[in-house]
């Protein structure tokens, strides 16, 4: 396969996730805006420092007037990453990697772009977020039940599944970094009682509130939320089950191609050293400076993804 259409499919499928979770971010911060009066700026902007647009909104707006804040984060041509400029470019590279596209992945992928592009031609009214929100999730979920039903298992699949996973756990990493630290901003709290209303927010951020309580019951705490977003493998959004995914597709391109790749080194190396630990010792040693570890892992990752297959000629 061409670099080119590597590169085309594998950011496709990053834009396509990075649209939903953008998604689960609004909505966080919408139930936190509408529980929470007193605190909605501060959550306002921690979704705006998880999506990395915080300082491109402060240049323009300053403070974090919620309708503003919705309005930038799912609009604004001034914001690269709204969720209709990264759905815009979820169509344009499956646009350039269209011959490698079954048809329903193709009208999947196009379809989404027009229904969005047309429910958010205005300002989206704050009674009608929770829907506009629900259509972006159902058409993140509809590409992506054609691509698994319909798309060989071959490289052009595993560079897609690849993109979503390092942007998955890219995500999920910056949730529970920002989060954790406006909830709970001295590590002297640990174990104290803490609002479990806000705790939650960062489980319903990764839809994984119920698969919580379904594993640890009514318990609210740091340590087991931790845990469950960062180790635990049968959670589809956590980073043990992120990187081990990244680590099959790694492994399956480089069977194909017949070469060892730095990449897959460098992914081995990832689940290896930072998602083998326990829990307490990740806690012991600072969750942020673990988080900002994986983070600087994960990019690094993703930039020696695309030199070992040449995206860019």
């Amino acid at each position: 396969m061409l670099g080119k259409t590597a590169g085309a499919l594998y950011w496709m499928a990053r834009y396509l996730e990075r649209s939903e979770n953008n998604a689960r971010l609004i909505e966080a911060g919408f139930r936190i805006a509408l529980t929470r009066s007193n605190t909605a700026q501060a959550e306002w902007r921690s979704v705006l420092v998880t999506a990395g647009s915080d300082r491109r909104f402060k240049e323009a707006h300053g403070d974090y007037n919620s309708s503003r804040v919705v309005d930038f984060l799912l609009r604004d041509p001034a914001n690269p990453s709204s969720i209709i400029s990264v759905v815009k470019q979820a169509r344009d590279n499956a646009r350039t990697a269209r011959t490698y596209l079954t048809r329903e992945v193709w009208e999947a992928v196009n379809t989404s772009w027009m229904t969005l592009g047309a429910l958010m031609k205005r300002q989206v009214r704050e009674d009608d977020l929770p829907d506009v929100l629900a259509a972006i999730r159902q058409q993140s979920a509809q590409v992506r039940g054609a691509w698994t039903g319909t798309m060989l298992r071959n490289d052009g699949y595993n560079f897609a599944r690849l993109g979503t996973f390092l942007e998955r756990a890219d995500n999920t990493a910056r949730i529970l970094d920002v989060k954790y630290f406006l909830l709970l901003p001295s590590v002297a709290h640990i174990g104290s009682s803490i609002d479990n209303v806000q705790w939650e927010t960062i489980l319903r951020s990764v839809s994984a509130h119920r698969a919580y309580r379904w594993l640890y019951g009514t318990e609210i705490s740091a340590l087991k939320i931790a845990e469950f977003l960062i180790l635990y493998k049968q959670m589809p959004r956590s980073l043990a089950f992120c990187c081990d995914k990244m680590l099959e597709n790694l492994d399956w391109l480089q069977r194909s191609y017949g070469q060892e790749t730095e990449a897959g080194r460098m992914a081995t190396a990832i689940c290896r050293d930072r998602l083998s630990r326990p829990i307490q010792s990740i806690f012991d040693g600072g969750l942020h400076e673990y988080i900002t570890d994986f983070l600087r892992a994960n990019a690094a990752l993703a930039r020696q993804i695309e030199r070992d297959y040449r995206f860019v000629e």
